[in-house]
């Protein structure tokens, strides 16, 4: 907010003259009344292998982050042109690999990564997308620099608290929003409606039929999967409420059997079939590859987009955007060590107290090292375990990310953030005008996600 020389910088300057006639008590009482709301509505995560209660709420934060329309253009053709590239690749590594003839990556990366189903070779799902909702995770490290931390094109979650946020802040702050001209979000159902409308199977006869598949209740991100079907008017599936009979996909109703043409799946590449993936998943519906290699249901995202986001490849995607573009990238990456190189590992080893080293599968902020926050047996425990597998890592220089002012215990106080920005590609790009904000709550911490103790931001994207 205050920006590099102590002035505000424009976007905040009607937050920070509100800030500046604020009591502390009057922010709790507020951030203590969002909370009930939250409590109201359901919001919840479940936490992993926590020996306590596993719903939670995510901590919210009732200061917004703030970005200037200005900002914001640069952020869209930036995150425009990574996904349109991405799915570029995802279509290429399934087709005739191209890429890999040219050297661009290599041919091993792909081919043994656990991340790249084979079955995929030579499918042509609809319109080409793979990747139809992409959560691209952005970090900002000066006043000018957005990078790109990761790429998230499997089943990415957090929009549902993206759009939540912004209903509890217009609740609680109406005047705060009076001050400011925000860019609004509420349409992200309509759209993600219209995104899978869109990519439909050809040759309908009536409008498709689309459902939500979850895992159930326990996943920790049911109350996203029900709240995107209740605000869709889409029907939400359990793998039981599905059936493969005559080669399409039907849904049980209290009328009968319904195909279902379009399934947006938050179920894992591994569980969606039984009888070409995990035999024991009770979580997919067996035989439905074979319905979508045949081109009779789209399965949203598709099975083996996820070799895309991983952490393996990242380093490699300037060169993927170059390869399909022929333009550099618009938004530049974090550089990146690959440990399966051992000049990579030799230096990584030698620089573990500097870096941020993750599981190259890792997600949520398990499995990862973060360097200068580590204690010297910390560090040794992890050196041993990258020392023992070395391909399952990459490493980051720790980056001084931006902060935001944030209601702490005791004052107003800068903490770190990033930002995920949703993404939809189906007949055309819909980027929604900010997106999730994600804050660690711990003085100095760097880590956000909501398991390891971080909270959420309302994301405000202002209006020319």
């Amino acid at each position: 907010m205050n920006g590099f020389g102590g002035e505000v910088r424009a976007p905040y300057r009607a937050l920070a003259e509100w800030l500046g006639v604020q009591h502390l008590d009057t922010l709790r009482q507020k951030s203590a009344e969002a909370e009930v709301l939250f409590r109201r509505s359901g919001i919840t995560f479940a936490v992993y292998g926590a020996e306590e209660a596993g719903e939670r709420l995510i901590p919210f934060d009732i200061l917004p982050r703030i970005i200037s329309a200005e900002e914001w253009r640069r952020l869209e053709l930036g995150i425009e042109q990574r996904v349109r590239s991405l799915n570029a690749f995802l279509y290429d590594i399934y087709h005739r690999q191209e890429i890999l003839k040219a050297g661009k990556i290599p041919e091993e990366l792909i081919t043994q990564n656990s991340a790249f189903l084979p079955e995929m070779i030579g499918v042509d799902p609809p319109r080409g997308v793979y990747s139809h909702i992409i959560g691209v995770d952005l970090v900002r490290t000066g006043e000018n620099d957005f990078m790109v931390l990761e790429d998230n094109t499997r089943t990415p979650s957090g929009v549902s608290y993206m759009l939540e946020n912004r209903e509890t802040m217009m609740h609680l702050f109406p005047d705060l929003f009076s001050r400011n001209r925000v860019r609004p979000v509420e349409n992200y159902p309509d759209a993600l409606l219209k995104t899978l409308e869109s990519v439909a199977p050809g040759n309908l006869d009536a409008e498709p039929t689309i459902a939500l598949l979850t895992p159930g209740v326990y996943n920790s991100a049911y109350f996203e999967h029900s709240f995107l079907a209740d605000q869709m008017g889409v029907e939400l599936v359990e793998s039981t409420d599905l059936v493969v009979i005559d080669g399409l996909l039907r849904m049980k109703t209290t009328e009968g059997l319904k195909r279902v043409d379009v399934l947006y799946r938050r179920v894992d590449d591994d569980f969606l079939d039984p009888l070409v993936f995990d035999p024991t998943s009770l979580l997919g519906v067996p035989g439905i590859f074979d319905v979508y290699r045949s081109g009779r249901v789209t399965i949203v995202n598709a099975p083996g987009a996820g070799i895309a986001d991983d952490k393996a490849i990242y380093s490699y995607i300037p060169a993927i955007i170059e390869f399909y573009t022929g333009k550099s990238p618009i938004l530049a990456n974090v550089e990146t060590y690959n440990c399966r190189e051992p000049a990579s590992l030799k230096y990584v080893l030698e620089h573990l107290a500097e870096l941020v080293v993750k599981e190259v599968h890792g997600s949520g902020g398990y499995g990862m090292l973060v360097g200068p926050k580590s204690t010297k047996d910390q560090i040794e425990a992890f050196r041993a375990k990258l020392i023992a597998n070395p391909t399952n890592y990459i490493a980051q220089p720790t980056l001084s990310l931006s902060t935001c002012p944030t209601l702490a215990d005791s004052s107003v106080a800068p903490r770190h953030l990033d930002l995920r920005p949703f993404v939809l590609i189906g007949d055309q790009v819909r980027l929604m005008p900010g997106g999730l904000t994600r804050v660690a709550l711990k003085k100095g911490s760097l880590v956000v996600n909501s398991s390891q103790g971080g909270g959420t931001k309302d994301t405000w994207v202002l209006q020319e």
